[in-house]
């Protein structure tokens, strides 16, 4: 059984991604590293309510009405 990337896999990716550029953008321009990284925060952001709320993780809204079994 191999693995496969899935949606979420790529998500995860994108926001390493994007605050690794945020820094790499602070550090080798002139553009304070602060102001850089809170630009890339925030798109993060967006790529995560993307994840959440756009592509969710459930089917439909019928998926939302199963009841959770207790852990006890």
């Amino acid at each position: 059984m191999g693995y496969t990337v899935q949606y979420y896999d790529l998500v995860l990716v994108a926001i390493f991604a994007t605050m690794g550029l945020g820094a790499g953008v602070g550090v080798l321009t002139s553009l304070a590293l602060p102001t850089a990284v809170t630009v890339a925060g925030v798109a993060a952001a967006l790529l995560i309510a993307h994840g959440l709320f756009v592509n969710g993780p459930v089917d439909g809204p019928e998926d939302l009405t199963d009841e959770v079994d207790a852990l006890n």
